[in-house]
């Protein structure tokens, strides 16, 4: 893994900075801004199925996304291991840090090839500090994302499991899913077990819900990867 983005050893400032400016969480700020992230920056190259930091684990790291893609778990009072999310290109991790969260409350595993763009907690404490104006434009990117995660809230408003189902289906293909001719195919496996978590029901349900949602011809779903019809 790399210590510090290549391109800041490079001295490319110019594409660092438009790289930055490519995350939510800094699309306010200015470019003098983006020039005092560049300074604490940390690029990792990271293989497939790697964890990235564990439930539990001292939080001292934000990460944002810049290729490939992170499954995001949780271990129950069961001790099952549930699915919770999953994030892409653009997102941020790690954003309980913000809320002065000392431990991971989740764990991160790489799906794919992955590359992030990262900053030390403590490093961005101190900037945020040096710099105000820091703090109050990630105050405002993280308002924003607030507003369009509440999206995915509003799918448990949906009165049947079917309806609920599909809902959360088609928030995440549309996040994460390529277009495939008229429809929305997902680039990964999503077990039952999965389903039943995201959606909030019990595995048998999650099932019946499957195989109605196919008989209407409004999904398919082969080894596991699902296809959504698109509206």
């Amino acid at each position: 893994m790399k210590s510090i983005c290549d391109q800041c050893v490079e001295a490319a400032t110019a594409g660092t900075a438009k790289c930055l400016k490519d995350w939510w969480v800094f699309e306010n700020f200015t470019e003098s801004q983006l020039q005092e992230l560049q300074t604490i920056g940390i690029r990792k190259d990271i293989p497939p199925g790697h964890l990235l930091f564990s439930q539990g684990e001292p939080a001292g790291e934000l990460f944002l996304i810049r290729s490939g893609r992170i499954k995001l778990s949780k271990v129950n009072e069961a001790g099952a291991e549930v699915t919770l999310d999953f994030r892409k290109n653009g997102d941020i991790l790690g954003e309980d840090l913000f809320s002065d969260v000392d431990i991971y409350p989740v764990s991160a595993r790489t799906m794919e090839q992955t590359v992030t763009c990262g900053f030390n907690l403590m490093s961005f404490k101190k900037l945020i500090l040096q710099k105000p104006e820091i703090g109050l434009n990630v105050i405002k990117s993280m308002s924003s994302k607030i507003s369009s995660l509440s999206n995915r809230i509003e799918s448990y408003a949906e009165v049947t499991l079917e309806g609920r189902l599909y809902s959360v289906l088609s928030n995440i293909s549309k996040e994460h899913g390529c277009i495939v001719g008229n429809a929305y195919k997902l680039p990964f496996r999503l077990t039952h077990d999965d389903l039943a978590f995201l959606v909030g029901a019990h595995r048998v349900s999650i099932t019946k819900a499957m195989q109605a949602l196919v008989a209407k011809g409004r999904i398919s779903c082969e080894n596991k990867i699902i296809t959504l019809k698109r509206c």
